[in-house]
């Protein structure tokens, strides 16, 4: 059975890679735009990107690819770009992408639905099953393979995207998917300065620094990338501690995998406190520079 890997991370593409070896007898990773990682496949196939175009345009080689070498198993990084190929492939099929899997045994996957608040598995109907996979899944599996890369011509739709501008975001200070400790703020700080408390804090346990997605697309106070929730950030911390976050569905099914939950909050009524293992009815501003003096 043959597998590709369609990732434009180095540590997705790698996870990605180890579990497709554990489903399939050939593995073929599929790089657009990126450069690609070595020994993780059996096959590499890299596409450049011309000057002016998007990765996401890439479909008709992607599909191309597919055609030649019917893979059973496509598994795919759930990022905006491999998403939009991933999409375009499901189609060209005629088949749907099977999304946010937490698990695959024997082609049956385990997925949230309905933002999170439950599980159900689904089977692809057809010969191929395309699934979005984030981080975790596959963790211990390792990956192996060649040097060998092929180059694929990029051959653009017939109504392209065209780039315009890019404009190149700050990185961020940690990645938060090897962090065993992630510190959330939430709308519960009401001046951006106050969130040094929780920075304080983050340094005195090690922990990264995430938030709701309010505080990146509502106040601009945090990076994009470090919002949790449905549509941003899947995590699975050892401990995921909540600052000034109520706890609403949409966030919660980002961390529904830590393996435990702390929760801050002055709100007694909180929805956070019916979903953590541990709960602290207090003022952020008492309560956090009180933590980091015991630390």
């Amino acid at each position: 059975m043959k597998a590709f890997i369609l990732a434009e991370t180095e540590d997705a593409t790698r996870e990605l890679a180890a579990g497709a070896r554990t489903m399939a007898d050939e593995v073929t990773l599929i790089s657009v735009g990126v450069e690609p990682v070595l020994n993780v496949a059996d096959k590499i196939v890299h596409v450049s990107v011309p000057e002016g175009a998007i990765a996401e345009d890439a479909y008709r080689t992607v599909n191309a690819l597919f055609d030649a070498e019917a893979p059973e198993v496509i598994l795919v990084e759930p990022t905006r770009r491999m998403k939009a190929l991933a999409g375009r492939l499901a189609a060209h099929i005629g088949t749907s992408t099977i999304t946010d899997a937490l698990s695959i045994d024997d082609k049956i996957a385990t997925c949230l639905y309905f933002g999170g608040v439950g599980e159900r598995t689904y089977r692809a109907k057809g010969k191929t099953a395309i699934y979005t996979v984030g981080t975790g899944v596959f963790d211990g599996s390792q990956a192996s393979g060649t040097d060998v890369v092929e180059e694929a011509a990029f051959e653009a739709p017939t109504r392209s995207i065209q780039k315009v501008s890019t404009e190149t975001l700050p990185p961020a200070d940690v990645d938060l998917f090897k962090c065993d400790v992630v510190v959330g703020v939430g709308r519960g700080f009401a001046e951006e300065s106050e969130l040094d408390l929780a920075r304080t804090l983050s340094h005195k346990l090690g922990a990264g620094l995430a938030c709701s997605r309010p505080l990146t697309e509502g106040v601009d106070w945090m990076p994009k990338g470090s919002y949790i929730g449905v549509s941003g950030l899947m995590l699975s911390p050892k401990m995921y501690l909540a600052c000034g976050i109520s706890g609403q569905m949409q966030h919660m099914v980002g961390v529904s995998r830590a393996q435990t939950i702390v929760a801050i909050n002055k709100d007694k009524n909180a929805p956070i406190f019916k979903q953590c293992d541990y709960g602290l009815v207090g003022d952020i501003k008492t309560v956090l520079p009180a933590l980091s003096a015991a630390l």
